[in-house]
């Protein structure tokens, strides 16, 4: 939320649509299939060339590395091949074939980013409330420590009354 926030202050043109998931229980792969027929559907109907999607990268329980990732158009790391590259023969046609996969990669990136954004979510409250848990605790020791010297000097007080009650007799 506060990553939209801020890419909306300063790209408030540039974004096409925002797609609120906080009501959303369990994420499921429908969801992100959902997602990737909308920007297919828009990037068909020749509304944006370049799609972007921001998350946070799960890195660790305290620490979330905001991440920008290229979908559309794909780009892909090219490996250095040390051998003669064979040929293959695809059946279906690779025209059949990439218009059912390329779909499907892109709902699969889309689901892993919603997995990583919500593992991150789910390691910051972690670490948030245990650090509220910490802070608690240590309130409860430093109150309980000024009940007890308060009480000890009342207790102090009411003997020294006595004390000098007794010896005013």
């Amino acid at each position: 939320r506060k990553g939209y926030e801020q890419l909306r202050r300063q790209f408030d043109k540039q974004i096409v649509e925002h797609v609120e998931l906080r009501s959303v229980k369990v994420l499921g792969f429908k969801n992100a299939e959902d997602i990737a027929k909308q920007v297919i559907a828009m990037f068909e109907a020749g509304g944006f060339d370049v799609c972007t999607l921001f998350y946070s990268r799960f890195k660790s329980v305290i620490a979330q590395v905001p991440t920008a990732q290229q979908i559309i158009p794909l780009v892909l790391e090219e490996k250095e091949t040390s051998g003669a590259a064979a040929i293959y023969d695809y059946e279906p046609a690779e025209d059949e074939i990439l218009s059912s996969l390329l779909p499907r990669n892109l709902a699969v990136q889309i689901f892993r980013a919603l997995l990583e954004n919500n593992a991150s979510f789910y390691g910051a409250q972690m670490s948030a409330m245990d650090n509220a848990t910490r802070n608690a605790g240590d309130m409860i020791r430093k109150q309980t420590l000024i009940y007890n010297r308060t009480r000890q000097a009342m207790i102090t007080k009411e003997l020294i009354e006595i004390i000098s009650g007794a010896e005013a007799i």
